[in-house]
């Protein structure tokens, strides 16, 4: 018998009902605190304190987790919103961009008189002569013919090989089919630009055969000279990126890059002769 009462759950179960009867006596009394309430209070102040201090803390970590939910969704709404404006403003810029370039193109259109301008979208490009031949939306029935030059706001494309009435298939000067009759711009002189076959693929020309005597340096810019009975005269066609001499050193070479970018093109103008147009409107 008196081992149960060493026992420490008989200990426990008599403390709880010492307890009990205290928190009983305290109630009894209308509040007031007696002895036995005072000196229940004091034994369970530090338990009253530690269940306070963590109540505090777990409503305090509670709060700590909301707000970290909070912060998250409002750093992705934030990322959402920095994507938004991202994609605006790149979409602003290629507007502005294709602003700039029809603004060249009008300007190049006024520079030429006796042409008519008309605007074209490239739609496709020929696979077996990948960014050298490409396909514009406007045709014959459009007044468009075979060798008309074509533009862009940069400067010369190319001219144009074939036309049907809804479509036109244009030759880049990059083409190994195209030659172009120019002149330096800073000199004067008369040169040959045309298409090669190892630099059609980097968007590049060769100014072949140039004379000794010929001033010509790298930056160079050269124009159309109006010879060869395609191209008017005074459109860029690219500048001077190298000066190579040849072997015999009876001639020189030079490796022209376009003043167009073939790989990022995508509206052109082609200029039609207002003779030809006159012309076909009488027919």
């Amino acid at each position: 018998m008196f081992r149960i009462f060493k026992s420490k759950l008989f200990l426990l179960i008599l403390a709880t009902v010492i307890i009990l009867i205290g928190i009983g006596i305290s109630a009894g009394r209308g509040g007031r605190n007696g002895w036995a309430g005072s000196l229940i209070n004091t034994a369970f102040s530090p338990f009253q304190k530690f269940f306070t201090f963590a109540g505090q803390r777990i409503e305090s970590g509670l709060t700590f987790l909301k707000d970290i939910k909070a912060v998250k969704e409002e750093n992705e709404r934030l990322r959402k919103q920095v994507e938004q404006l991202t994609k605006e403003n790149a979409t602003l810029k290629s507007y502005e961009d294709k602003i700039q370039e029809l603004r060249k193109a009008l300007n190049l259109k006024d520079r030429f008189s006796d042409y008519d301008a008309i605007g074209a979208n490239i739609i496709a490009t020929d696979m077996g002569n990948w960014f050298n031949v490409f396909i514009i939306d406007r045709g014959s029935r459009d007044g468009i013919r075979v060798n008309y030059p074509v533009i862009s706001g940069n400067g010369l494309v190319g001219y144009v090989v074939s036309a049907d009435p809804f479509t036109s298939k244009i030759v880049a000067i990059t083409d190994m089919d195209s030659t172009v009759y120019g002149r330096i711009i800073k000199t004067g002189d008369l040169v040959r630009v045309r298409g090669d076959l190892s630099l059609k693929d980097q968007g590049l020309c060769v100014m072949d055969h140039i004379d000794t005597n010929v001033d010509v340096a790298y930056g160079d810019i050269i124009e159309t000279s109006g010879l060869g009975g395609i191209y008017p005269k005074g459109i860029v066609i690219g500048k001077v990126r190298q000066v190579v001499q040849s072997e015999n050193d009876l001639y020189r070479y030079a490796i022209i890059e376009p003043a167009v970018d073939f790989k990022k093109l995508e509206e052109v103008v082609v200029l039609i002769k207002k003779s030809d147009a006159e012309m076909g409107s009488v027919d």
